[in-house]
């Protein structure tokens, strides 16, 4: 009896061994901390601030203990830009900022950005700064440049001094346009961290106590915490890929052709549904780009070339006018001093050379189409031939086409004479002798 006991306590022993185990893992699991990434690449523009908000609202539902904002951009929309930082700000939970991966960059927009963070760092081989701000759409004039720059020179000044970080610097990023490397940026108290990579990010930031905006002071734990990306939507992946000025233009050519061979050719139904979806998405991509009117015009002018050219005979004069015409139109289309933010000309001619030809080609199709004999409905039948199968004095019967047709004449036909049709009224003609060649 006392062996059985200690059998089954031996078993019990044994089995409550590994579900202690188990339960200590998932007690150290459920006690690490979380931290959210969300990657802002590429232009900063109106789809990076749903994108900062939406991540900033998932990790507000995950209990997050922090956000790391992994800047790689040549900067952007200045408004953009601001909502962008209104994000950071009143985040519930503290951000980080963290220019990444090596040689990625966190310029003009971008900067301010990087400055906004509870904490900025970055990685080996990275560069931030040339913040200076641009008015697109022409230069500014002496008072309206010095008022830009002054406000965001105190804009950028409001947060850096906050954050303890060297403001005055800072604000040379904006008057001057300096631009600092990872090492001169920590050296003058830009930024607090360099880190290779986000893990020895979190380990650098472990115990560290950080200030937020608002004065409370807190204390990062990210030892050993649990990574996890931002995953964008499938909105804000086809959004920001569109948003990029080059292809947009492409989607608004494409679609405006579709629409084009639509409407020439009524029936086909699949261009036109196609062309106007790729119009809509160019034209809602440009809608967020800064656009210069001047080439949007020339854009037209184009459009207007290639029509006369199809219209009249110049021998290719109006169609190169139009090819060039557009080229400069595309290039000139996104007025932005962000070369990223601009169309490029290897992209304008790619698009202007095969759009010319083909719309030329169309064009003249339809209106040589225009110009031809209708050959069906009843217009068709003016002009036709046939041979009177019955005198004609002046009603009968006559052969058209091989059909059989009753006909009236204004003089006397006699039967086996050649007609010609002069006119129609519904199911019957009215014709007129041919004449015989040569006077036979």
């Amino acid at each position: 009896m006392s062996r059985l006991r200690y059998i089954n306590v031996s078993v019990r022993s044994r089995l409550a061994v590994p579900l202690l185990l188990t339960m200590t893992a998932a007690s150290l699991m459920a006690a690490a901390p979380r931290v959210l990434i969300v990657d802002v690449d590429g232009m900063i523009h109106p789809v990076t601030v749903d994108i900062l908000s939406r991540a900033i609202q998932q990790a507000k539902q995950e209990d997050a203990a922090l956000i790391v904002v992994r800047l790689n951009t040549p900067g952007g929309l200045m408004d953009a830009m601001r909502e962008s930082i209104e994000k950071i700000i009143a985040s519930p939970m503290p951000v980080v900022t963290y220019v990444a991966p090596s040689g990625a960059r966190a310029a003009s927009a971008g900067f301010f950005i990087l400055e906004a963070g509870d904490v900025a760092a970055m990685a080996p081989g990275t560069n931030t700064g040339a913040a200076h701000p641009v008015m697109i759409g022409g230069e500014m004039d002496a008072i309206m440049k010095q008022k830009v720059e002054n406000d965001a020179a105190a804009s950028l000044r409001s947060i850096v001094g906050k954050r303890g970080r060297n403001s005055d610097l800072a604000e040379k990023a904006v008057r001057e346009s300096q631009s600092f490397t990872d090492k001169e940026a920590l050296d003058n108290h830009l930024i607090e961290l360099v880190a290779r990579d986000d893990r020895d990010l979190l380990e650098k930031l472990d115990g560290r106590e950080i200030a937020r905006l608002d004065g409370a002071r807190q204390v990062l734990h990210t030892r050993g915490a649990t990574i996890e990306v931002y995953q964008r939507t499938l909105r804000q992946k086809i959004v920001s890929a569109i948003a990029d000025p080059n292809i947009a233009l492409v989607l608004l050519v494409l679609g405006a052709l579709g629409i084009y061979m639509e409407f020439t050719s009524p029936g086909l139904i699949v261009p036109g549904i196609l062309g106007a979806i790729l119009a809509l998405l160019g034209l809602s991509a440009i809608s967020v780009l800064p656009i210069n009117w001047l080439g949007a015009a020339l854009l037209l002018l184009a459009f207007a070339l290639f029509i006369l050219e199809a219209k009249f005979a110049t021998h290719g004069i109006l169609g190169t006018g139009g090819a060039l015409s557009m080229v400069l139109g595309a290039v000139m289309l996104i007025d932005s001093p962000v070369p990223e933010m601009r169309v490029h000309l290897s992209t304008a001619i790619a698009l202007a050379l095969p759009f010319s030809l083909i719309t030329i080609l169309l064009l003249s199709l339809v209106l040589r189409a225009r110009r031809n004999k209708v050959v069906t409905g009843p217009e068709g039948m003016l002009g036709e031939i046939g041979t009177a199968l019955t005198p004609l004095a002046p009603d009968g019967k006559v052969l058209v086409r091989g059909e059989y047709w009753n006909a009236v004449s204004p003089a006397a036909v006699a039967a086996g004479v050649r007609i010609r049709v002069t006119a129609i009224d519904k199911l019957k003609l009215t014709v007129e002798a041919v004449s015989p060649r040569n006077g036979a």
